[in-house]
C-alpha cells in the first residue's frame, strides 16, 4: 500500500515500503545459533502488535557482520513465510565488496524478500564515481526495488548530493535510509528526486518529515513501534501538535536505545518482555545490569513499562 504526502510540492512522493520499518534483530538460541522460530514470531510481534508496514532482516541491528549468507537466506525465508503477507520484507544486502553484494542481492531475491537495503561500502572509502557503479551494479542485478543506506559514520563516506540525484534516475532505486543526520542535504535531494527518504534516526523522524521525507527505519520501534505509527499518521493529518506530543513522549527512548549499540539493548528489552532474542554474538556483548535498569527508567520516562 502506497501512501502519498497530501502536500508534496507538485509531485507526488510514494511509500514504496509504507511508512514505518524496523530493522529487526536476528533472534539466537542460548548457544548462539540462529533462531529461526523465535525470528518468525518477532517479525509478527513487530508488524501485528507494533504497526511495522514493512521489516528490514540482515541489517546491521540484524548483526549482518556477524551472520553467514547462509544464514542471511533461512532468516529472510522465515520472516517471509512469517509475515510476507502483510508486510513487505526488506533484506540487507550492502557489503563492502561489490561482486559478494550482488550475490547477497541474488540470494534475497530467490528467499522471499520484497526489496533490498544497500548501505554505502564501508571502511575501503570508495570515491562517489565507485558508489555510482556501485549502486548500479546491484540495482541492475535484480527485479527487487532498492532502499539505498547513506550512514557517513559507519561507512567513512557520505553519498553526496549530486550521487543520490545521478542515482535516482535508475527505475528500481526508489528509496533512503537517511542516517546522515543533515536535514539541509536531505531536503535538496527530497526537492529534486522523487526518491522515498526515510529517517535512519528514530529522534529525527518529525523533522525529517517536515523536509519531505516519507516515514522511518527504526530500531526503537522494536517496542515504540505502535506509537511511532500515530506521530507519522498525526503527521500526515496535519496535526502537529499531537505528533510533536508524540515525538517528545518518545525521545528518551528513541534516543535511549543507543546509550550503547542500539541491537545489544534492543535484545535486552526484548528479553524482559518475554520476546524472541537471546544472546549477542561477539564482538558484541550483552547488556549489563546498570544497562537494562537504564533502559527501564527509559521506557518508563516513554510512557511505557518494561518488567524486571
Amino acid at each position: 500500500m502506497t501512501h502519498d504526502h497530501p502536500d508534496a510540492a507538485n509531485r507526488s512522493v510514494s511509500r514504496p515500503f509504507g511508512r514505518l520499518l524496523t530493522a529487526m534483530v536476528s533472534p539466537f538460541t542460548p548457544d548462539g545459533s540462529l533462531d529461526l522460530d523465535g525470528a518468525a514470531r518477532l517479525a509478527s510481534h513487530l508488524v501485528d502488535e507494533q504497526g511495522n508496514d514493512a521489516l528490514v532482516v540482515n541489517g546491521t541491528t540484524g548483526e549482518s557482520p556477524t551472520t553467514t549468507d547462509a544464514e542471511k537466506e533461512r532468516l529472510i525465508r522465515a520472516v517471509a513465510e512469517a509475515v510476507g503477507d502483510r508486510a513487505k520484507v526488506v533484506a540487507g544486502v550492502g557489503t563492502n565488496d561489490t561482486r559478494h553484494t550482488i550475490e547477497l542481492a541474488a540470494a534475497a531475491e530467490k528467499a522471499g524478500a520484497h526489496g533490498l537495503l544497500v548501505v554505502t561500502p564501508y571502511y575501503n572509502k570508495p570515491p562517489q564515481s565507485g558508489l555510482l557503479r556501485h549502486f548500479t551494479a546491484v540495482a541492475d542485478a535484480t527485479g527487487l526495488p532498492v532502499m539505498l543506506y547513506d550512514i557517513p559514520h559507519r561507512a567513512g563516506v557520505p553519498i553526496e548530493t549530486e550521487t543520490l540525484v545521478r542515482l535516482a534516475e535508475h527505475g528500481r532505486i526508489v528509496a533512503v535510509k537517511d542516517a546522515k543526520g543533515d536535514l539541509t542535504a536531505t531536503s535538496w535531494v527530497t526537492s529534486r528526486t522523487s526518491l522515498a527518504f526515510y529517517s535512519g534516526e528514530d529522534a529525527l523522524t518529525l523533522p525529517a518529515l517536515a523536509v519531505g521525507s516519507v516515514g522511518l527505519v527504526g530500531t526503537s520501534t522494536h517496542f515504540t513501534g505502535a506509537l511511532t505509527a500515530q506521530m507519522i499518521e498525526a503527521y500526515d493529518a496535519g496535526d502537529m501538535p499531537a505528533a510533536l506530543a508524540l515525538h517528545r513522549r518518545l525521545l528518551p527512548l528513541f534516543t535511549g536505545i543507543f546509550r550503547t549499540q542500539g541491537t545489544i539493548l534492543v535484545k535486552a528489552g526484548l528479553a524482559s518482555l518475554g520476546l524472541p532474542a537471546g544472546p549477542v554474538r561477539p564482538p558484541l556483548v550483552d547488556a549489563t545490569d546498570d544497562e537494562i535498569a537504564q533502559l527501564r527508567a527509559d521506557f518508563a520516562a516513554a510512557g511505557l513499562e518494561l518488567p524486571e
